[in-house]
This record gives structure tokens, C-alpha cells and sequence, in this order.
């Protein structure tokens, strides 16, 4: 990441000072925020409303803090319990605008690197398009009785009836200051309205529900049936190559499988050259799932990627179930 990201990551994270210039800068992020909800406030505009219960699985800081693997568990323990879930997704990264359902083979380039993980892992029905309620009901088509919308907690546009916040459990809220002069999105009181708060690593709080991710293999990024245990790589120097919301979580976990790791940070939804992979050696590289699946097409025989999944007790998903059970839907509306 570049200088001023780097900056920016020891203000919000690290107890830096935070500048005066970032300071005089929040007001006006609130004033933008404030206009963005005005409409809804004032009863201008109503939200959209599906005629099937809606999840929104977001959380209240800047960058990852693990959505995209806890929707992927919701996907497959929903229909575990009876349920036939579909996804939508803002696809941020990706170029479509207009809604589209994702076939077999989506394009990351134009659909955004998320959503094409999330059907390639669970072959879902999945959703893209810059206004998510219209995007939504194209998934109506394929059967689908809950929508789950990965991120966009902050964006009213969509009705909900469940909220799940995502926190990351090492860097919770960091100085606890709104952008740009910290991390948050919105206040942490907001934790008040969600109906699940859940911890990704660190320590769970009161309230909270303890979740992490574990990743155990690595499969080649250059396709093939390639796999080999992440422990095999225990004792090597390897390439760690990450373009999440926060790298350090990927190279903090391959260093606890004893991996001596060259860390190579990229900014979130970064869309990766061939260059970006050329170290001029022939070590190993290893990268986060969704930034491999970016890389398909030009990674070498050297490069892997680490699938994650996310683990919860089983009864946060019966309680979210129990929910979705005894939710009323109203007919569709989608002003």
C-alpha cells in the first residue's frame, strides 16, 4: 500500500495523531451522509421492500472485516435448514451498473471479485448491480425465499429484516473517530439496532457472537485439481500476497502456520497485472481466494491461494433461522 495509506492505517489504528486536516474533514462527511439518508428520514422515499425476508450482513468501519466469508456460511446453513438462499451485491470493484444475474463463469473485472467467490463457492443464485433492490429481484426468478445482501448496512435503499455486523476483533473500532478521521462509517452506537453483532477473531464482547476464519489448504490458482496442506509450507519463505481490506490479517495467519512470509500489501478490490506477481524468484506465492480469483489466467505453477471458511456455533445460524421463520413479508415494493 502507498505511503499515504499507510499513514492513514497508523491514524486510525495505531494511536498517530490524527491531523487536523482529516479532523476538519468530518463534519462534512457527516453532512453527505445526513443528505444521502434525508430522503428516507423525511418519508420522501420509502425503502424497497421484497416479498421475501432480506439479511443484510455489513459492518461499521472501512474495509474487510470478514462479510464475504460469513455470507458464504449463511448461504450454505440456510439450506441446510430448509431455506433457498440467494445473494446481492453492489459488485464494488466490478464495472456493471445495471442489475445482472451472475452465470457460471462471471468475469471479476465486471461483476467485482465478491460476488463471483461467493458463486463459485456455493453456486448460489447471485445478483450485481449499483442499485441493489432492483438487483434483488432478479434472483425472485430462480426460486430464491431470502435474500442476503452482502454488505450495504449503511445504504437504506433496501428493506431489511436482519442485520448482521461483521467486527473485526483485533482492530475493533479502531480510534473510534468517523472517516476520514478514523475508521467508522457510522457511530458505534448504531450496534444498537442490529440483530446479530459478531466478533471475527480477537476476543468476543459481551453481546457479541465469537466467529473465525480458518483456511487449512492451499489449491492452485492456475486451476487443476492442485492441493497441498498450508502446514507443507511451514519453515519456507514465501510471497504473501493480499488486496483485502486488511492484508495483515492473511499474513498474521500464515506466520501462526510457521510460513516466513514476504508481505505484499495491495489496496482492497485491487485489480492485479501480471506484473503485480513477478518477484524475480521462484518462491512460492500465496494469496487470499478472492484476490486469486483475479488471477487465474497469468499466475504461475508457484502461485496458491487460501480458501477460508468461517466458523460459528451452529446456534447463531438456528437463531437466525428462528427469525427468518416467523418474518411476515409484505407484497413487492420497489419504488
Amino acid at each position: 500500500m502507498g505511503g499515504l495509506a499507510a499513514r492513514i492505517e497508523r491514524i486510525w489504528y495505531a494511536g498517530t495523531a490524527v491531523p487536523v486536516w482529516l479532523s476538519a474533514l468530518v463534519p462534512v462527511y457527516k453532512a453527505l451522509r445526513a443528505l444521502h439518508q434525508a430522503p428516507y428520514r423525511l418519508g420522501w422515499r420509502k425503502p424497497a421492500r421484497l416479498p421475501v425476508p432480506v439479511i443484510v450482513v455489513g459492518n461499521l468501519t472501512a474495509g474487510g472485516s470478514g462479510k464475504t466469508p460469513l455470507v458464504i456460511a449463511l448461504v450454505d446453513a440456510l439450506r441446510t435448514r430448509g431455506f433457498r438462499p440467494g445473494v446481492v451485491s453492489r459488485g464494488y470493484g466490478g464495472t456493471q451498473r445495471d442489475p445482472l444475474l451472475l452465470d457460471d463463469m462471471p468475469e471479476p473485472a465486471r461483476v467485482g471479485d465478491e460476488p463471483c467467490l461467493i458463486r463459485r463457492r456455493t453456486g448460489a443464485a447471485v445478483a450485481v448491480g449499483r442499485d441493489r433492490a432492483h438487483a434483488a429481484t432478479l434472483l425472485l426468478g430462480r426460486g430464491v425465499d431470502v435474500v442476503i445482501a452482502d454488505d450495504g448496512l449503511q445504504n437504506p435503499r433496501l428493506a431489511r429484516d436482519i442485520e448482521i455486523c461483521v467486527i473485526d476483533g483485533q482492530r475493533r473500532f479502531g480510534n473510534g473517530r468517523l472517516l476520514p478521521a478514523g475508521p467508522l462509517r457510522e457511530p458505534v452506537a448504531r450496534l444498537a439496532d442490529v440483530a446479530f453483532r459478531l466478533c471475527n477473531g480477537g476476543v468476543a464482547q459481551p453481546g457479541e457472537t465469537a466467529m473465525r476464519l480458518v483456511g487449512e489448504m492451499a489449491v492452485a490458482v492456475a486451476g487443476g485439481s492442485g492441493t497441498r496442506p498450508l502446514e507443507s509450507f511451514a519453515g519456507q519463505r514465501v510471497h504473501a500476497v493480499a488486496a483485502i481490506g486488511n492484508p495483515e490479517r492473511f499474513f498474521v495467519s500464515l506466520r501462526a502456520h510457521g510460513i516466513d512470509v514476504v508481505p505484499h500489501a495491495f489496496a482492497d478490490h485491487h485489480a492485479f497485472l501480471p506484473s503485480d506477481l513477478a518477484f524475480g524468484d521462484d518462491l512460492p506465492v500465496l494469496m487470499t481466494e478472492k484476490d486469486a480469483i483475479k488471477c487465474t489466467r497469468f499466475a504461475g505453477a508457484n502461485a496458491w491461494c487460501i480458501p477460508v471458511r468461517a466458523e460459528l456455533a451452529d446456534t447463531f445460524f438456528d437463531a437466525v433461522a428462528g427469525r427468518l421463520r416467523s418474518t411476515s413479508c409484505a407484497p413487492i415494493e420497489i419504488p
